[in-house]
């Protein structure tokens, strides 16, 4: 398994082990990422999951359990101050599809790469680029699951998840630097003044953005995994870098991240948040920590926009 196929996984055993996820469907999830019951087996017992052949088989056999998320809409997207909707534009041989806001105003507008979590792009992270777009900013959702016909081909969002985990970091991160140029190409934004902001995978995905592409010049990841440290000397954004206290697999990741950051001149946070989890920001999710969530929030305005709006 790669890394963030592990990363996908292990994140799945947190919500067993929590009660979020019943045992079928957890063993449903790791077989579909792994491609099949034999490959699902050692994976689980790494995991420390003791199971048999035949149960993870009878699992994979069985209907997903799909749970009704709340609406999680603050900004309507029919409001009348902003221009929003779904686009496509090309990456190769492949139709990205993507989701836009911005505000209906004349002058040129900051741009925000908005990266989802590995569910695909949902609503949430629609209304993530219509809250930026509410403050100035040319906000972008690329979905990462294009290649594969979109977030919206599956009613399976576990689909989505086993695509995203099994498609190569570099080719994601391609996606994402197609979606940076298509912004930076729109007469309404300035291509000198691009951000980014990610949440879990997406997070981790913000992360490997920036070592990747110097035009990004102020970055947010939200409890997102470590990039190749090897990679960090090369960003060149400025990291807020968001956590929650009691999600360990990630914030274990934090003094690594500190000391490789160390070797670069970008400027350079961490908030922790006490009593908050993994995925806290997500007003949709199960984990969400409004008085976290809020709080981060208006941090990460603010870092925008003290570096994308300000000289």
């Amino acid at each position: 398994m790669g890394d963030l196929e592990r990363y996908i996984v292990e994140e799945w055993a947190e919500d067993f082990h929590g009660g979020r996820l019943n045992r079928r469907e957890f063993l449903r999830r790791v077989a579909l990422m792994a491609g099949g019951t034999a490959v699902a087996l050692p994976v689980l017992r790494e995991l420390g999951i003791l199971t048999t052949p035949e149960e993870v088989a009878s699992a994979s056999a069985s209907a997903p359990v799909v749970t009704a998320q709340a609406g999680g809409v603050t900004v309507p997207p029919d409001d009348p101050t902003l221009m929003a909707g779904g686009l496509t534009f090309p990456m190769g041989t492949v139709t990205m599809q993507a989701y836009q806001a911005r505000p209906k105003s004349t002058g040129p507008a900051p741009g925000v790469i908005v990266i989802h979590e590995n569910r695909g792009l949902l609503e949430h992270f629609k209304d993530v680029c219509r809250r930026l777009a509410k403050l100035g900013y040319a906000a972008l959702a690329v979905d990462l699951a294009s290649a594969e016909g979109g977030t919206a081909k599956y009613s399976d969002l576990a689909e989505v998840t086993a695509i995203l985990g099994r498609t190569p970091p570099d080719q994601l991160v391609a996606m994402l630097n197609a979606g940076v140029t298509y912004l930076q190409g729109q007469p309404t934004v300035r291509k000198d003044r691009v951000g980014a902001v990610g949440f879990c995978f997406g997070g981790g995905l913000t992360w490997r953005l920036a070592t990747r592409n110097s035009a990004i010049r102020a970055a947010v990841p939200f409890y997102g995994p470590n990039p190749p440290l090897d990679d960090v000397p090369q960003i060149k954004a400025a990291i807020l870098a968001i956590y929650g206290e009691l999600d360990s697999r990630i914030t274990a990741g934090i003094p690594a991240i500190r000391e490789a950051m160390k070797k670069t001149s970008v400027p350079f946070e961490v908030v922790i948040y006490p009593g908050a989890d993994h995925a806290f920001f997500n007003d949709t999710g199960q984990r969400y920590h409004a008085p976290s969530a809020l709080d981060a929030w208006r941090r990460t305005v603010a870092w925008f926009d003290r570096y994308l709006k300000g000289s």
